[in-house]
This record gives structure tokens, sequence and C-alpha cells, in this order.
């Protein structure tokens, strides 16, 4: 038998959300000096952000994700949460899209969007599923 993991669950709509960016990836074919397509995403990302006074929802660039076949790879996580990793996305036209989904993601209990309800680029760009991981508190 398993154990099954429990962690005190953030109400919806409260939490924290943090979407990692992984910056180390260049686009495939792409010239080696333009920018990395995730360094454009994250930029996007902070600047509507910014213009819209959203503090709930951060963006962090990471130095790898390790998909690097599918670059512009996001990871989005909070507290209590399943975290999702994303690859594929579109630098430039991804930043509403996964905005839109992070909002989604804030006000489920466990980070659990329902599929159907999710924007295609968002079903279509998923890697990964993590089951939310509970975290000791230094003594």
């Amino acid at each position: 038998m398993t154990d099954t993991l429990q962690q005190p669950r953030p109400e919806t709509g409260e939490a924290t959300i943090r979407i990692l960016v992984c910056a180390s990836c260049r686009a495939p074919g792409g010239d080696p000096e333009a920018p990395r397509p995730g360094a454009v995403l994250a930029a996007g990302l902070s600047q509507a952000l910014d213009a819209c006074g959203e503090a709930a929802i951060t963006v962090e660039t990471v130095e790898c994700l390790s998909v690097c076949k599918r670059p512009c790879t996001v990871a989005l996580t909070g507290d209590g949460r399943w975290t999702y990793i994303y690859g594929d996305l579109d630098p430039e036209d991804g930043v509403q899209t996964l905005l839109s989904f992070a909002r989604q993601y804030r006000e489920t209990p466990d980070g659990i969007v329902p599929w159907r309800e999710r924007a295609e680029a968002i079903r279509k760009g998923v890697v990964a599923r993590l089951p939310p991981i509970a975290i000791a508190s230094p003594r």
C-alpha cells in the first residue's frame, strides 16, 4: 500500500503562483545570437504582469528545465498544487495564453484545471505533471 501525500492547500485565488521559464534553449535552426525564446517569453510575461499589477503570479527564469527538444518550456507551480511543465510555447503569442492558464490554475484548490477548459497550446504542450511535494520546514 502506498501513502498518499497530504499537504495543506491554500484557498483558491489566494496562493502565489510561480511561472518558471527555461532561459537556456535556443530556437531550432535559429541564429545563435538571437534572444532565447524563453527569455523573450519571460520578458513578455513580466511586462504583462507589471502592466496589470497582478502580484499573485510571479515569473522567474531558470537555467534549464531539461526539455531541450521542446524549447520555450515553462513550469507552473504553487504551494499544495500539482506542478505542470509545458513545452513548445510561442514566445510572443504564449504570454496571454499562459497568463490566462495561470489564473485558472490559481482558482483551483490543487492546480488541476479540467483538460477541456485549457487553451489548445496548453493542452498540446504538456510535458509532465508532478504531484504536490511537501517541503519540510527547518527546525
